[in-house]
């Protein structure tokens, strides 16, 4: 009995997931009353078959919308270089709760150290459980809010970015910011605030950030606003590309005891 309860329930939590109210308040009811209700486990199968297919197509529109680089998983990835903090705060973040909290992920290090495609990876995970995700270049990105503030679209713009989950921002403090750029950037980081989760990556300390945003006030309230809900991974480790040339260098000497 227990089991025929358990399927009668997933075929109604399928039917309502679907949006078919209706039916999902008469299909089970009836089968049962004209003695069919063995056929509730051909439907719920079905139903499931249908409901996988749904997920596959949202997950390929997600991943095409995302920008993502396609390379960069956590199946191409090496966290063993990682301490055992910033590697367990990653596996915490890969089931997706920060999301449902608006809560932020700033992730620092120098170049190479491996904290784009930690947050890449991250963001492929999150499309696969059906979240929407936008990766872009910050600088891309403030181009683009500053090309809709000249246009008088900045709202629409913002509206379209708040769509999504999780905003990443890599290399927020890879290049100077003009006062427009550092303008339109803050507002998208207000914007999101308590409401959206934002991830950056930044090779600048917090110290730092008065490049970014010019003035000590201003700089304030952006790191505020980022730190406020959030979770810091920080990669102190050596360099990734560095650590590969020097590997690759070694080779090439062994195999060239000339050179």
């Amino acid at each position: 009995m227990k089991a025929s309860v358990t399927i009668e329930n997933r075929v109604v939590t399928h039917l309502l997931a679907f949006k078919l109210t209706v039916v999902a308040q008469e299909l089970v009811s009836r089968l049962v009353q004209a003695d069919q209700g063995a056929a509730l486990a051909t439907i719920l199968e079905v139903l499931e078959l249908e409901s996988e297919a749904r997920h596959e197509r949202r997950v390929t529109r997600l991943r095409r919308a995302s920008r993502l680089p396609t390379a960069k998983t956590f199946e191409t990835f090496d966290d063993k270089r990682l301490s055992r903090v910033v590697a367990r705060k990653l596996e915490e973040l890969r089931l997706g709760e920060f999301v449902d909290k608006a809560i932020n992920i700033l992730a620092f290090g120098l170049p190479g150290v491996g904290k784009s495609h930690a947050l890449a990876a991250l963001g492929h995970s999150l499309v696969q459980q059906g979240r929407s995700v936008l990766w872009m270049p910050t600088y891309t990105l403030v181009q683009e809010l500053l090309a809709a503030k000249r246009d008088l679209d900045l709202p629409r713009k913002l509206r379209k970015l708040d769509q999504f989950d999780l905003v990443i921002l890599d290399d927020i403090g890879y290049v100077n910011q003009s006062a427009d750029e550092a303008e339109v950037l803050f507002t998208l980081l207000a914007e999101r605030y308590e409401r959206r989760s934002t991830a950056i990556t930044s090779n600048l300390v917090f110290s730092d950030w008065d490049r970014i945003f010019k003035n000590k006030m201003a700089t304030s309230a952006a790191i505020d606003r980022l730190v406020h809900h959030s979770v810091v991974l920080e990669f102190t480790v050596p360099s990734y590309r560095t650590a590969k040339a020097k590997s690759r260098s070694k080779s090439k000497s062994k195999s060239d005891p000339e050179s």
